[in-house]
């Protein structure tokens, strides 16, 4: 109750500051609090912050000079401008057609189970090397998972509103019951898994075969016990969040264009984690010892390509800056992964789900959507799901990127998840639409959600007509959600023993809050080394996120009340600019 309270104070000084702002002076204001803690005594009016005019009569933030001036290591902002698909590219590739599900047997009548013809064609396409499958317009009816899991396939309807795959069973009818790996009787189809799978197949095969054993698996890069991994080299030096380059004891075991994992692990004091907390005063007094569920998901895993390698000096250089500082006492190296599925997409359709109740909170049954795992360079595009327990869920993944993408029907738990170890994807252009049923007492929605420290993933251009930003604790970091309009109706989730619900440099910039509500929009006075640019100004009501870590936060917020103003208006396209 003291936290709570100490909030609420925090908030309604930070509130004050903006309106003590607006008084001041003409147009957007700027509040520049630098934490939370000094937000009731800081103010910075149009002319304190020094921002310059734009020709449409925003004025450029103080903030966005600020990162240009030091884009890989500023102490909010993450750089995100490589985030989605081959680093951000906004074309997908047009592979030639290679298949066709009506020569498979698949008819577009619904009169029968085509996911056997479906599948073979994906296997045929895979066998050859690559290429497109294509679903012809119809609506097919599916009553087994759809599996990519070959590289460069891609499966392609002719749009969303032509091409329908109508799934009639659940992944618990499909594969079986699924409990959770940390205890309880909750059901894991609530966070993974989809009717349409995207994974390689050799990690889909060990994923069921130990679901069906109901030996719960881990569901991220180094197998379902964390061990199928072995070190390629240790770094010979400390090296620093930003850095592209990093010298490494023996470089022989690595080429250019290997995919690899960089890897840190914790020492007894949880100085990784704290680090991962920025670095924050008040990270030193948190208990991280009874956190199992977050320290579970140690080693830091972050997948990365090898751009080159100088063997006479011993560097390496990557494909991204280092996302964390590499010291010794956490043990980097470099490190195999089992073989990620890449280069493979689907395109063009609409997977519409059998209506079911929604189901009681964390037991759903998995009528989910489509989901991503173990996948690398790979995309979504112009796909609804309709009627499903989860609508989109990047588990595992690596610089994926969902473009078009739509939630629509009864409602769901988690429209979009981004969990266990999911780096650098890019999720643009989407839609959550409001439920088509009111939701049933004990069920839950989340939103946008990004957990289990996930890192440098970007929400762009969207409109939420429900839900929330959901950061469901996991420590997540460096997260950006920009430009988007959200009815903020959800709510976080997360076990107390997954830890913060943040970690460092989560930006906020150009929100548009219909409902005034503040909840997980709003981070300036909750997340540490924060970013809160351009949002609509709220209030507090149905809180349930307080903050983790006392003492000052060093977090920034800026334009408040003001997502009109705020210049860029898109964070990442902007990052992606000056590259």
């Amino acid at each position: 109750m003291g936290t709570e309270i100490n909030r609420r104070r925090l908030l309604g000084g930070a509130m004050g500051v903006a309106a003590g702002a607006t008084f001041l002076g003409t147009g957007a204001p700027f509040l520049t609090a630098t934490d939370a803690a000094a937000a009731s005594r800081t103010t910075a009016g149009p002319g304190a912050s020094g921002a310059a005019p734009t020709s449409g009569g925003a004025r450029t933030s103080p903030l966005w000079r600020e990162f240009r001036a030091r884009p890989y290591t500023h102490p909010q902002i993450p750089y995100v401008a490589r985030a989605g698909f081959l680093g951000g590219r906004t074309h997908f590739p047009r592979l030639p057609v290679v298949a066709n599900v009506r020569d498979y047997g698949a008819r577009p009548d619904g009169s029968t189970d085509a996911a056997p013809a479906i599948n073979r064609a994906i296997a045929a396409a895979g066998r050859r090397g690559g290429g497109t499958v294509l679903v012809p317009p119809g609506t097919y009816r599916v009553d087994d998972v759809i599996r990519l899991g070959y590289d460069n396939v891609v499966l392609r309807g002719a749009g969303s509103g032509r091409t329908t795959l109508h799934a009639t069973r659940s992944l618990t009818e499909l594969i079986g019951p699924y409990g959770s790996r940390y205890g309880g009787d909750k059901s894991s189809w609530s966070w993974a898994g989809g009717l349409i799978w995207i994974c390689p197949d050799a990690r889909w095969s060990s994923l069921t075969d130990a679901i069906r054993a109901q030996a719960w698996p881990f569901e991220g890069w180094t197998g379902n016990k964390r061990d199928e991994w072995h070190t390629l080299t240790d770094l010979a030096a400390p090296a620093r969040r930003g850095d592209w380059t990093v010298t490494v004891e023996d470089p022989s075991a690595l080429r250019r264009d290997d995919r690899v994992l960089f890897q840190l692990a914790d020492d007894d004091t949880h100085s990784l984690l704290r680090h991962m907390a920025g670095d924050v005063e008040g990270a030193a007094d948190y208990v991280w010892a009874d956190k199992t569920k977050l320290t579970s998901y140690v080693p830091y895993e972050w997948p990365c390509r090898v751009v080159s390698v100088d063997r006479w000096r011993r560097r390496v250089t990557l494909d991204r800056p280092l996302p964390l500082d590499a010291r010794a006492a956490w043990k980097p190296r470099f490190t195999t992964l089992v073989r990620p599925v890449t280069g493979s997409g689907v395109e063009g359709i609409t997977l519409d789900v059998v209506e079911t109740p929604q189901s009681q909170h964390l037991l759903d049954k998995g009528y989910n959507g489509v989901a991503l795992q173990c996948a690398w360079d790979c995309w979504v595009d112009d796909v609804t799901v309709n009627n499903v327990d989860n609508g989109f869920l990047l588990v595992a993944a690596k610089a994926c990127t969902l473009r078009r993408t739509r939630v629509t029907g009864r409602g769901s738990h988690h429209p979009y998840c981004c969990r266990e170890g999911s780096h650098d994807n890019l999720v643009e252009d989407f839609v959550l639409a409001q439920r088509t049923v009111p939701a049933p007492a004990g069920t839950s929605l989340h939103g946008i959600n990004v957990e289990g420290l996930s890192s440098y993933n970007v929400w762009s251009r969207g409109r939420m007509e429900m839900g929330t930003f959901d950061t469901h604790r996991g420590m997540p970091f460096a997260n950006v959600r920009t430009e988007i309009t959200v009815d903020n109706t959800g709510a976080h989730g997360g076990d107390a023993s997954a830890g913060p619900l943040y970690g460092a440099r989560f930006t906020h910039w150009n929100v548009t809050v219909s409902n005034q509500r503040a909840g997980c929009v709003k981070v300036d006075d909750i997340a540490p080394y924060s970013a809160t640019v351009g949002i609509s100004e709220v209030r507090q009501f149905g809180q349930i996120d307080v903050p983790d870590f006392t003492g000052p936060l060093h977090s920034r917020i800026e334009s408040y009340g003001h997502p009109e103003a705020v210049h860029p208006r898109n964070l990442y396209e902007a990052q992606r600019a000056i590259g």
